[in-house]
């Protein structure tokens, strides 16, 4: 099973589960889930080839989705769920696939389309540190800069860092091997009815007008709200309004 890192204990309200974007892992969520914490129990996942969860020779949206539905059968079976980026895609599989799983459902800044990036050029600058040379976070961090990577990604990459070890926790030959499906989103029907919300960032591209109609014919009570000042990493970016946003949409009537 996927590592998780829990927070708060069990209440009458369904857990909530968050799943991270590619490159990133569970801890990268611990400020937002420690106080969402506060209501309900938030378990953050590292999803598959990720931080401490095991390192498999698939990532397709179908095995992370089975992935975060047998989390949320050893969590009592029924669950909200906050996917960001792949993260998000892999949460509307999981609803589309398991939807009896699934309370509310919240997809960070992105869409079930396929996306035309590439991240090869950011697995060959993170391939490239030299271990040898790394102490601490920010000889990585250097080393990362000189290949081109902008300030904030050599943060948010080197969280994913294993000083000790010597080593990424991340799995970057799958992670490449399978970066076409990370980057697509399966050929599904059907339809999942629950309330879905669509956050995403006013200064970010990845959710477009175009995308609504599918998103709609997937998830018809969709609703869409964007951050403003905010980008791909809203969550990072507007942290509190990105928290409050979460919070009233989890905690609205039926």
């Amino acid at each position: 099973m996927l590592n998780t890192i829990l927070h708060g204990t069990a209440t009458d309200r369904p857990p909530l589960i968050i799943a991270h974007g590619l490159f990133g892992s569970g801890r990268n969520w611990g400020v937002i889930a420690k106080r969402l914490s506060d209501e309900r129990q938030v378990i953050a996942v590292d999803m598959r080839n990720h931080g401490q969860s095991p390192w498999l020779p698939q990532h397709r949206y179908a095995d992370l989705a089975a992935d975060l539905a047998e989390v949320i059968a050893a969590h009592g079976g029924l669950a909200d769920v906050l996917g960001h980026s792949m993260g998000g895609k892999a949460a509307m599989m999981l609803a589309l696939s398991h939807g009896e799983m699934v309370h509310r459902l919240v997809v960070g800044d992105i869409a079930p389309v396929t996306y035309g990036h590439s991240q090869a050029h950011h697995i060959a600058a993170m391939r490239a540190v030299d271990f040898s040379k790394v102490e601490r976070r920010s000889d990585a961090e250097a080393q990362l800069a000189a290949a081109g990577v902008d300030k904030a990604l050599q943060s948010f990459f080197t969280q994913s860092l294993d000083l000790k070890e010597k080593r990424w926790r991340l799995n970057l030959d799958v992670l490449e091997a399978e970066m076409s499906e990370i980057l697509s989103f399966p050929p599904v029907t059907g339809h999942w009815d629950g309330p879905a919300l669509f956050l995403t960032g006013a200064e970010s591209t990845y959710v477009k007008p175009e995308d609504r109609p599918r998103i709609l014919e997937l998830f018809p009570q969709a609703r869409f709200v964007k951050l403003a000042g905010a980008g791909h990493w809203l969550h990072a970016d507007k942290p509190r309004e990105f928290e409050a946003t979460v919070r009233a949409f989890l905690n609205a009537r039926a």
